[in-house]
């Protein structure tokens, strides 16, 4: 503009950019290839080393590959710069998948820096270490959650929130049940920020286990208004859950009430519960139907709606209904009453998630009277942006079917803007068209008229069905409605042209379509609506519409009195434009064609003869397959009523029709159709405020509410009465009083079977070492446990724990009592109660020592399926980990493999190899090699060369001994089964309780070596065991004399140990109690050395709860090799759980 002072808008826009980035770092993007990086890590300057890991991260942003800097950056993990070291562990996160061997490098710094004093650091190595995503350090990340989640810092307690789905994804599935421990101290944290991230945690790695909720349900409710929004969204859910499967639904709530009214005349008529048209609303009443839909939709959100639809439609009727049992009422139900009190002032929230959660809750769970709170909030939201306004009518459109009158009041606020997306119209349309009642139609109709001259053709056809839609509903405006309709069929007849037949198309057949359903209701009064029509035939050009109308004459052709006098007339025009009409519209006059030959009634029905012989004669020569094959069918069902000779001589031909003829004619144009339209997708019903509604599928992660009622009454004090005067053991047992841990196991999903061993290696070394001169006394009749008092051995061992001993190895595990010993003890059982006695006892528990003699009969290896029939041509592979020890090398582990011939016909040349014997091992092998626990030798064989099985004939079983060499105890190994020229590629997956063989030892050495491995050699985790149960109702059921439930609970604990593990059993003792029933101290002890370094591991087990009830089990690992022990540990707590 003024060239004299020379400058543009170019140079003036330059130079503001430039005064914008005055003080940023935006030009750290302007030289992408920057060489000085490198001695800028190098420096000994924190300054500079910012420098260079904001460039780094600046190329990292541009897309710039910058991995080759990783060492450099890696040595910088120890700086004492707060800037510094939160570069480096972005860097990290981003390149340690592809750099595993120098992120391990890294462990021992984010250990370290767990320890800092400043939390900001803490919470860093806490989130650098859950990103690096490697199996070989979970155990290390594990126990960094577990000391971080007792951390006093408020955001390192989140940030180990946060980690657990990170750590979780790692399929950690021997893990799960100390994750949920973790998750279970997280949520009883009185952080706000905290209980969001721990329910975000909780929803990923345990969502089934709601009885975790139930201990923290109170403080949960009222800690969810301080909750950030996000968090607040998925705490309410979980809360949701957990009151539903806690309590079941609400009597007096839309779920059940609805249900409750019509019970007893469903059980009458024995009626099925079908999903109506809204059509079939009309004629039923607006009762049935509302009660039909809140049925459907109170199932679909217990059961989801696939599960249920395809339930229904095969079973022909609802036969499972809910019960008084499985209800509550909200009068008189606390916990139901605490969550809507605490949800309502979240109904007013910013984050519109959070008003759906919350009306997603009071929906649900709200008596009937009381659901009217959530319609403000929700109209509230339809001012916000159009994303958000679009997903909160999904949510009203459900509520406003399922219950009208909650938004009929407010029809106004469901007019559409001009401002509005089709799709928002679309739903403000269906909702005015459900909502709208007798007092509220003529200003919905008002509003409708307008809609009807937009310039958009799609929301015409749109609010043209909508206005059919109300006239189902609504009889009284039923009349008003057809004319309208008749009006805008004549004007867009008129003005529909072939050239643009797209929008006035949709507009004149969605026009046909509202009349036929409003005629359908009553087509007696109707019956000028289908004569003017017909007239119209003329000027509609629409093949859907003239084969809607073309269908109406012929399902209507009986009714009244001047249809069927211009019947002639009609099939006459029908029959002279057949050729040049649409396929859908000639499928149509055959029909109609037929029907009013059959069923016409007057004086032309020769003439009616003649149209469907002519019309066929057209139909068997048209240009579509389908027409032809149509008229084919026809011709052959009516060919006595278009006889040549009848209708040359003008006479009627009497009918000489099979009876089979007449029953396929009846069957296809006898009497009268009724719509049975399918279920559309509005009918598939899901949770509100969930994505799967808005795209009405079950989306990725979504789980409907559980089954009302499902989660049993759980007495949260009950270890703290049974232990009271115990307080140690109290207090242990508070904090994990109901954790049920559902570990999965890491092997296979096969079930369990049988297998030819009897014992096992450690069994046998213990039957071995117990033949001496106490046990050559006992004979076949001795009973399963032995009890002996070993009261006084604690004692003793302590003080010779500091003497050698010479002889670790014991003949056996105690001394016997005699009968008369045994008897005498208990006679004094009864003196227990006495106060001096009870103090005595407290000082110094009297024990009892179990000697399990025939535990290696009951022990059964678990068996693992490696390769399935359909997957093996035939070839049935099994596998089962055994307790013999290699002779070649101790790294290798002896596998059992079974092949079974399943097909009819030889298998041969069967042979077990290596996948990757030829390929050497990548850097991620190498990473785990050097960090597991059994270094082994590269020379090692991954499997041990052994005889092929030559030929295997159908039926056939025969087992093989592999010895395996794992690279690593959690991951498995690829392997290729040879079979009549075939490789099929296996996975052999390992087991780490066969990593270790038996070490026999006697008690006294298990507790010295015990009392040398504490503090960092000593981990302990707790579980719940209830694999006794089963046993003991076989026991009841099958016998009537009274067993000892103790024997029966110590038997089941050892066999489950020993059938999973390769472990020798110690001893197994327990405090002497008066209560027969009580299991609490019971303790059994295992021993086993690491194959690879025969470093022992020492396991105790122990017992706290009542033998008829699910039992708390903390096991206690000691072991020199940190990551072996953790691993061994979470194993024995997997199998155990």
């Amino acid at each position: 503009m003024f060239p004299q002072f020379g400058s543009t808008s170019e140079t003036l826009s330059k130079a503001s950019s430039v005064m914008f980035r005055i003080g940023t770092d935006a030009h750290l993007y302007d030289d992408p290839d920057d060489v000085n990086i490198a001695p800028l890590l190098d420096s000994r300057f924190d300054s500079e080393k910012f420098e260079a890991l904001k460039r780094l991260l600046a190329l990292i942003a541009q897309g710039v590959d910058v991995s080759n800097f990783f060492p450099q950056v890696v040595k910088n993990v120890a700086s004492q710069s707060l800037e510094v070291k939160k570069l480096v562990y972005l860097y990290l996160l981003h390149y340690a998948e592809k750099r595993p061997n120098e992120a391990l490098l890294s462990i021992n710094c984010f250990q370290k820096d767990l320890s800092d004093t400043n939390p900001l650091v803490r919470a860093w190595a806490l989130r650098a270490m859950a990103g690096i995503r490697l199996h070989v350090i979970a155990p290390l990340v594990l126990v960094a959650v577990s000391k971080c989640a007792r951390d006093p810092s408020v955001y390192v307690r989140k940030c180990a929130a946060n980690a657990l789905p990170k750590l979780y994804d790692l399929h950690q599935e021997e893990n799960a049940s100390s994750l949920e421990e973790i998750v279970g101290i997280l949520l009883s944290d009185h952080s706000p920020g905290v209980v969001g991230a721990a329910a975000a945690a909780f929803s990923s790695v345990c969502p089934n286990n709601l009885s975790m909720i139930g201990r923290n349900f109170r403080r949960l409710c009222e800690t969810v208004p301080d909750v950030e929004e996000w968090g607040q969204i998925v705490l309410i859910g979980i809360l949701l859950r957990y009151v539903v499967a806690r309590h079941g639904l609400v009597k007096e709530s839309i779920m059940f009430n609805s249900h409750d009214s019509h019970i007893s005349n469903s059980e009458k008529d024995g009626a099925a519960v079908h999903v109506a048209s809204n059509g079939d609303a009309a004629e039923r009443g607006d009762g049935d139907y509302e009660f039909n839909l809140t049925t459907l939709l109170s199932r679909c959100y217990i059961e989801g709606p696939d599960e249920y639809l395809s339930r229904s439609s095969y079973m022909g009727r609802d036969t499972s209904g809910f019960d008084r049992v499985s209800s509550t009422s909200s009068k008189y139900c606390d916990d139901v009453k605490l969550l809507l009190q605490c949800t309502a002032p979240l109904l007013w929230s910013h984050n519109s998630a959070v008003v759906l959660a919350a009306a997603g809750v009071h929906w649900i769970m709200a008596p009937r009277d009381e659901v009217k709170r959530i319609v403000k909030p929700l109209l509230f939201l339809l001012r916000s942006f159009n994303a958000s306004k679009y997903v909160v009518l999904c949510n009203i459109q459900v509520f406003a079917k399922a219950m009208p009158s909650l938004f009929a009041s407010h029809f106004e606020d469901f007019f559409v803007c001009s401002s509005d997306s089709y799709q928002i119209k679309a739903l403000k349309l269906d909702i005015l068209s459900t909502i709208a009642t007798d007092s509220s139609i003529p200003f919905i109709f008002q509003e409708f008229q307008d809609y009807i001259r937009d310039t958009d053709r799609r929301f015409v056809g749109d609010t043209v069905a909508a206005i059919g839609l109300c006239a189902q509903r609504l009889p009284t405006v039923a009349n008003t409605c057809l004319e309208g309709l008749l009006a805008l069929t004549m004007q867009e007849s008129l003005t529909c042209n072939l050239s643009s037949m797209d929008g006035q198309a949709d507009v004149l057949a969605q026009a046909i379509m509202s009349i036929k359903a409003i005629i359908k209701q009553d087509p007696i009064s109707h019956e000028k609506a289908i004569i003017q029509l017909a007239r119209s035939l003329d000027s509609i050009k629409v093949p859907a519409a003239r084969a809607m109308i073309v269908w109406m004459i012929g399902e209507y052709n009986s009714v009244g009195q001047i249809i069927p006098r211009i019947l002639g007339i009609i099939l006459q025009y029908l029959a002279r434009c057949f050729t040049s009409e649409a396929l859908e519209t000639k499928n149509q006059i055959l029909s109609t064609t037929v029907k009013v030959v059959l069923y016409g009634q007057g004086e032309d029905s020769l003439t009616y003869k003649r149209v469907l012989s002519y019309v066929l004669q057209l139909a068997k020569y048209d240009s579509d397959y389908d027409i032809r094959d149509r008229a084919r069918v026809l011709e052959s069902l009516l060919s006595c009523y278009i006889t040549s000779q009848g209708l040359e001589d003008g006479t009627l031909c009497t009918p000489k029709i099979t009876d089979l003829q007449r029953m396929l004619v009846k069957s296809v144009f006898g009497g009268k159709t009724k719509s049975i339209s399918p279920t559309p997708n509005n009918f598939r019903f899901f949770l509100p405020g969930s994505l799967s509604q808005i795209v009405l599928h079950a989306a990725p992660g979504y789980e409907p509410l559980p089954k009302p009622c499902s989660l049993p009454y759980e007495e949260l004090g009950q270890h703290e009465l049974n232990l009271q005067g115990k307080k140690t053991v109290g207090e242990g047992t508070a904090n994990s009083d109901s954790f049920d841990t559902n570990g999965a196991d890491t092997l296979s999903g096969s079930e369990e079977s049988g297998s030819d061993y009897s014992s096992r290696d450690s069994v046998t070394s213990s039957d071995e070492s117990e033949e001496t001169g106490s046990a050559s006394e006992v004979d076949e009749a001795d009973p399963l446990i032995q009890l002996s008092d070993v009261g006084i051995l604690y004692d003793r061992v302590k003080d010779s724990s500091e003497k050698s001993n010479p002889t670790p190895f014991s003949d056996d595990l105690g001394g016997l009592m005699s009968k008369g010993a045994l008897e005498s003890w208990l006679d004094d059982q009864p003196r227990f109660s006495e106060p001096s006695s009870s103090k005595q006892s407290s000082l110094q528990p009297s024990l009892a020592r179990l000697s399990i003699r025939d535990i290696g009969a009951r022990v059964e290896p678990r068996t693992y399926s490696l390769l399935d029939p359909t997957n093996g041509n035939g070839l049935k592979v099994d596998y089962s980990f055994s307790s013999e020890i290699s002779s070649i090398s101790p790294a290798l582990v002896c596998v059992e493999v079974s092949f079974e011939n399943c097909s009819t016909a030889p298998l041969e040349a069967i042979t077990l190899t290596d996948e990757e014997s030829n390929r050497s091992p990548d850097s991620t092998t190498q990473a785990l090699q050097a960090y597991g626990s059994s270094s082994t030798s590269n020379e090692v064989p991954s499997v041990v060369a052994v005889e092929e099985i030559a030929s295997l004939q159908p039926g056939q079983i025969t087992k093989r001994i592999f010895q395996v060499h794992f690279h690593h105890h959690l991951l498995p190994l690829s392997l290729t089964i040879c079979c009549n020229g075939k490789q099929l590629p296996v996975k052999l997956r390992p087991d780490i309780g066969y990593f270790v063989k038996p070490l026999p030892v006697d008690i006294e050495t298990f507790l010295k070596k015990e009392s040398q491995l504490p503090g960092m050699f000593e981990y302990s985790r707790r579980c719940i065991f209830k694999d006794h149960i089963m046993e003991l109702n076989s026991e009841k059921e099958h016998s009537s004399l009274m067993k000892d439930n103790l024997l029966l609970v110590c038997r089941s604990l050892a066999s489950k140990v020993l059938s999973n593990a390769s472990f020798f059993l110690v001893s197994a003792d327990m405090p002497v109690s008066a209560n027969l029933d009580d299991a609490s101290g019971l303790c059994l002890r295992f021993s086993c050395e690491i194959l690879s370094n025969l470093i022992p591991c020492l396991i105790t087990i122990t017992v706290e709860g009542k033998c008829s009830e699910q039992l708390n089990v903390s096991v206690k690992v000691n072991c020199e090799e940190t990551i072996f022990g953790l691993n061994l540990l979470n194993r024995v707590v997997a199998f155990l759980s």
